[in-house]
């Protein structure tokens, strides 16, 4: 039954703008019990597949800026070990209370956000409609 709850509260987030991975790792450590930076990593092992097969659908639409790509690598994987690094140091107990205060800032953003107007863009100005509005995490 639990393992319903968890799907239908990740297709309900999901649909906000609130990452499935987010939702797995809440799962795994506040309903199964497991220490944050175990849930983090079966949280990667889930995400690797689906990143790849995006990556391929996405260089086969030509929607892949491979400069954009490697300049975020440069500094996306020095990132990555100091990140690991900080999240042992820091140990799992202080680590979950992290990510929870993370999310909870981010939906108190989310939530702000929605009751702000959008801003007027160079493409939306003169024709007196507004373009889509985005919603979710940015």
């Amino acid at each position: 039954m639990i393992q319903w709850l968890a799907a239908l509260a990740s297709a309900l987030l999901g649909s906000m703008g609130l990452g499935g991975g987010s939702v797995l790792i809440i799962y795994l450590s506040a309903f199964v019990g497991m220490e944050q930076m175990r849930a983090q990593g079966i949280n990667l092992v889930f995400f690797i597949p689906v990143a790849l097969l995006s990556l391929v659908i996405h260089t086969k639409n030509k929607l892949v800026s491979w400069r954009t790509a490697a300049l975020a690598l440069v500094g996306g994987l020095p990132g990555v070990f100091a990140g690991y690094y900080l999240a042992q140091w820091l140990g799992s107990e202080l680590l979950s209370k992290f990510f929870g205060g993370f999310l909870l800032l981010i939906a108190v953003r989310t939530f702000y956000q929605s009751f702000q107007r959008p801003k007027e863009s160079p493409q939306n100005t003169g024709s007196g409609e507004q373009g889509p509005r985005r919603g979710g995490l940015q």
